[in-house]
């Protein structure tokens, strides 16, 4: 029996992993402090009514014989594919059909799924510092990576590879600098991938937090985009789903991975649960819109509080305005895990650490937006005192 080695070049911890063991360690030396978690990007608040009642009244209809299902599609409901297509992509001038869209349980495990789709010897982009998960699934296929420096000399925003890629990672509103990009700097991304036959696997998962006018929601409103692109959405982020699990992504037949994506979820992947389908249906609602467009303007108001805040005590802080997240250099020439360290002893504040995303994150922190505003406000007073 032969391991794939590739895991051997692995970091010995996933990142956020790695965060969650010092803090239970920090608390176990110190049980009378309570931690104030600004870290890990976890919704803190309830889901909108409207979703729950249908979840609900979907868990009843299991529980009648006459209304009872069993296994569904893998590729997800089509009443529900069609109603993303509907309210995602139609507006936006999109036209997509039903088979191109793909139901799943998170935009996190389609993300390493479509690993699968590559030959081992593709090279691949990725933006640096971004999502460990990106790197961490193409070391485990044994790809070559080229990492793509996003930092503040270039405003974050990636130059094109120098070196041909075949499979580029995009994320925008970005994980974690929360910068965006406008249509014509995606659109040189999506001429580079038209003229180099490559694939780009654009993770959309923050696009409801969008609010700066002329930013482009979807990767598809770039002319040819649908020949070049797969792009990857979650309602954990835009309806709060990250207990309930529920996401998709577009695979359109012109990339020419459509059917085999499809053969890929039919032999692994038994369907997404019949309940959590029908709580993303909810969101489309009026009452389910209503509910989440609260949740996200509350997550926009503490990260303008978190960033406001950073600056006037002479932090360098980023993003925050399309994106929960708030980049910050850490002061004193500090690496990552030294301010993370000291945040978590002085100031019993959670963060992550930036070297975390990769080699261009050495230097600093990510603060989350996915915390109680209560927490954020002492957090940040502790963080001042300190």
């Amino acid at each position: 029996m032969n391991i794939n080695s590739n895991y051997q070049q692995l970091k010995a911890q996933y990142l956020f992993k790695c965060i969650s063991d010092r803090a239970e360690a920090y608390l176990a030396s110190h049980p009378d402090q309570r931690l104030l978690r600004m870290g890990v990007g976890d919704v803190t608040r309830p889901l909108p009514h409207a979703i729950v009642e249908a979840m609900q009244q979907a868990a009843g209809e299991l529980g009648n014989p006459d209304t009872f299902r069993g296994y569904g599609p893998e590729e997800g409901y089509e009443w529900l594919r069609q109603c993303i297509i509907d309210n995602e992509y139609t507006p936006h001038g999109i036209t997509l059909d039903t088979d191109e869209v793909f139901i799943g349980e998170g935009a996190g495990s389609d993300l390493g799924n479509l690993s699968e789709l590559f030959a081992s010897d593709n090279r691949v982009a990725i933006l640096d510092p971004t999502y460990p998960a990106y790197t961490d699934s193409n070391i485990m296929a044994g790809r070559a990576i080229t990492f793509l420096p996003c930092v503040a000399e270039n405003d974050f925003v990636p130059e094109l590879p120098k070196q041909k890629a075949d499979i580029i990672y995009l994320c925008f509103p970005n994980n974690p600098t929360g910068i965006v990009l406008t249509h014509e700097q995606l659109r040189r991304w999506v001429d580079y991938a038209r003229q180099n036959r490559s694939i780009i696997i654009f993770d959309a998962a923050y696009e409801s937090f969008i609010r700066q006018p002329g930013i482009p929601h979807s990767i598809y409103e770039i002319e040819g985009a649908t020949e070049v692109a797969i792009e990857v959405r979650s309602f954990s982020k835009s309806a709060g789903f990250t207990a309930v699990r529920c996401g998709y992504t577009v695979v359109p037949k012109a990339t020419g991975l459509q059917a085999m994506w499809l053969r890929r979820q039919c032999t692994k992947y038994n369907g997404t649960s019949y309940v959590a389908q029908r709580a993303a249906m909810a969101t489309y609602t009026p009452e389910g819109r209503a509910g989440i467009r609260a949740n996200l303007d509350f997550y926009l108001g503490t990260a303008r509080l978190i960033k406001d805040r950073l600056h006037e005590m002479g932090y360098q802080a980023y993003g925050g305005e399309n994106a929960p997240y708030i980049w910050c250099r850490a002061p004193y020439g500090w690496d990552s895990w030294t301010f993370f360290d000291h945040l978590l002893r002085e100031c019993q504040t959670l963060c992550t650490p930036g070297a975390g995303f990769g080699p261009s994150g050495e230097g600093y922190v990510r603060f989350s937006a996915f915390s109680r505003r209560e927490d954020c406000e002492l957090a940040l007073e502790r963080i001042k005192q300190h």
